[in-house]
C-alpha cells in the first residue's frame, strides 16, 4: 500500500513539472519579447535557476546531514542526465538550431568550470593528499566563478532579440505570474519525485551513491528535461539549449558551491569515471556545434546522446 501511495505521488510530481515547464517557458519568452532581452539570456538565468533549484534544496539538505556521495552523486548525475538525456530527447523532437554567437561563448566555460571541479576535488590525484575533499575556500572559488559568469549573461543581456514571432505576449501581471507558478510547479513537483522515489530505493535497499547519480540525479533534473522538451516542441532551441548549459552552469557553481560553504564535503574518487563521462558529453557539444551542422543539434546527433545514455545507465547499474 505504501509503495503505491509513492508512485501516486511520483505522477503527481511529474504531472506539475510539465504543467510548471509549459507555464515557465511561456512565462520566460513572454519577458524576452517584452524587454527586448535575447531567449538564450533568459534561458542561461530564469530558466536555469529555476530548473536548478530542486538541485539546490535537495544538496543543501543531503551535505547539511552528511551524505557527501548524494551530493556529488546529484551534481555530476544532473549534468550528465542534462547534456544526454535531455539534449537527446529535445534535440528528436526538434533539431536545435542555435543562431546566437554567445553560445560559443558559454559552452566553452561550461566545460571549463567542469574541468576546474575535477581538479578541485582530486586532492589525492593532484596534491598528493590523503583525503579528496571540497573545502570552503573550493566553495568561495566556485561562487566566485559563479558571479562572473552573471555579470556577463547581464552584460550581454540585450545582445539579441529573440526573432521568433510566435512568441505570445502576456500583460506584465500574467507573465510575472506564469514565471512564479512555473517556478513552484517545478519546484513542488520535482520534490515529490525525489522525496517518494528515494522512499520507494529504499524499500529495495539501493546504495547511497547510484541514488544520487540515478534517482536523485534524474529527479532533480526533470525540470530542465520538461523544459527543454516543451521549449523544443514550440521551436525555441535557444531557451532548450540555454536551459541545459545554465543549469549545468549553476549545479556546479552555484549549487556546489553553496553546498560546499555550508559544509565541506569529501568526494569519492569512485565518481571520477562520472565525471570523465560528464567531461565527454560536453565536449561532445562543442564538436557538435562546431563541425558538421554548426552551430545546430541535429537528430543523429541527438540520437547519439540517447544511445550514450542508455549505454551509461546499463553501466552504472552493472557497476552498482
Amino acid at each position: 500500500m505504501a509503495v503505491a501511495l509513492y508512485f501516486a505521488l511520483i505522477i503527481l510530481g511529474f504531472a506539475l513539472l510539465i504543467k510548471g515547464a509549459d507555464f515557465l517557458v511561456s512565462g520566460a519568452s513572454s519577458l524576452a519579447k517584452r524587454f527586448n532581452i535575447s531567449e538564450l539570456a533568459i534561458g542561461l538565468t530564469i530558466v536555469a535557476l529555476g530548473t536548478s533549484a530542486p538541485e539546490l534544496v535537495v544538496n543543501i539538505i543531503s551535505g547539511s546531514q552528511g551524505y557527501s556521495e548524494v551530493v556529488f552523486g546529484n551534481i555530476i548525475g544532473s549534468n550528465i542526465f542534462n547534456l544526454f538525456l535531455i539534449l537527446g530527447v529535445a534535440g528528436t523532437i526538434y533539431p536545435l538550431a542555435v543562431q546566437k554567437k554567445t553560445v560559443l561563448r558559454e559552452l566553452p566555460f561550461l566545460l571549463f568550470v567542469t574541468l576546474i571541479l575535477f581538479y578541485l576535488v582530486n586532492d589525492s590525484l593532484f596534491h598528493n593528499e590523503p583525503l579528496n575533499k571540497s573545502s570552503s575556500i573550493d566553495g568561495f572559488i566556485l561562487l566566485g566563478l559563479f558571479m562572473v559568469f552573471l555579470i556577463y549573461v547581464f552584460y550581454n543581456m540585450k545582445s539579441g532579440l529573440a526573432e521568433e514571432n510566435n512568441i505570445k505576449i502576456y500583460t506584465p501581471l500574467i507573465t510575472g505570474l506564469r514565471i512564479v507558478g512555473g517556478l513552484i510547479g517545478l519546484i513542488v513537483g520535482g520534490k515529490l519525485v525525489v522525496d517518494n522515489a528515494v522512499e520507494v530505493a529504499n524499500i529495495y535497499e539501493v546504495s547511497e551513491k547510484l541514488i544520487g547519480l540515478t534517482i536523485i540525479a534524474a529527479g532533480t533534473s526533470l525540470p530542465e528535461l520538461a523544459t527543454s522538451a516543451v521549449a523544443a516542441y514550440k521551436k525555441q532551441a535557444d531557451i532548450a539549449i540555454g536551459n541545459v548549459v545554465g543549469s549545468n552552469i549553476f549545479n556546479i557553481l552555484l549549487v556546489l558551491g553553496v553546498s560546499t560553504m555550508i559544509s565541506p564535503l569529501q568526494y569519492n574518487s569512485e565518481l571520477n569515471t562520472d565525471m570523465y563521462m560528464l567531461i565527454a558529453g560536453t565536449v561532445m557539444l562543442l564538436l557538435f556545434m562546431f563541425t558538421v551542422n554548426k552551430k545546430k543539434l541535429d537528430r543523429r546527433e541527438s540520437f547519439l546522446y540517447l544511445l550514450s545514455f542508455i549505454g551509461y545507465m546499463i553501466y552504472l547499474f552493472i557497476r552498482k
